[in-house]
Parts: C-alpha cells; sequence; structure tokens
C-alpha cells in the first residue's frame, strides 16, 4: 500500500481504536472520539471510516459474542494492524516535526 497519509477524522478513529483496545465497536469508537475532540459525529460516520481504514489494511474486526444489552446481537469488534500503526507514528512524527519548525513567537494577551 502506497503511504497516502490519514485524514484527520481517520487518525481520530485509529487512535480511538487503539485507546479501546478490545473494547472497539462502533458506538464505543465514537463516543471516544466525541469525548476527545469536543465535536458530535455520526454513527454513519465511524461506520464508514472502520470499513474503509480495514480495506486499507490498517484495521481488521471480527465477530464479538452474543450480548443482552444489544437483543442476542453480536458486535463488531476492531483492532488495529501493524500497518496502521506504522500509519499512526508517521502522522504523530510529521505532526511533530511541524510543531518544532513554528518560529517562537511573542504573543501579547
Amino acid at each position: 500500500m502506497k503511504n497516502k497519509g490519514l485524514g484527520e477524522f481517520e487518525e481520530l478513529v485509529l487512535l480511538a481504536v487503539c485507546i479501546l483496545g478490545k473494547e472497539a465497536y462502533g458506538i464505543s469508537i465514537k463516543r471516544e472520539v466525541e469525548k476527545h475532540s469536543g465535536r458530535s459525529i455520526l454513527l454513519g460516520a465511524v461506520h464508514i471510516t472502520l470499513y474503509r481504514l480495514q480495506d486499507k489494511g490498517l484495521l481488521r474486526s471480527e465477530m464479538g459474542g452474543n450480548t443482552d444489552e444489544r437483543g442476542g446481537r453480536r458486535k463488531r469488534l476492531f483492532e488495529i494492524t501493524e500497518p496502521g500503526m506504522r500509519q499512526l507514528h508517521a502522522a504523530q512524527d510529521v505532526r511533530q516535526k511541524m510543531w518544532q519548525l513554528i518560529p517562537q513567537l511573542k504573543m501579547s494577551m
């Protein structure tokens, strides 16, 4: 896969998957992104992004067990792959390098 980088929302979703570990499924990922970004997002946007990231090989998923709270339905659980971790680290490196290049300006308040 050619490294095209990650979009901001893709990066947030990947980070949420990493934070949540074995509890990373659609609604928990949505809540985690909302909690840290301070913005409201649609569950459909999360699902579309999860499947796009899976198609890119950055995530993998499997069906979890049945749960009473979901009426016996199973959750699709997501996990980051090694290429996904590499993409996250690359995004972090780019951001850190660019932050370091910002001149130290004196701001008056």
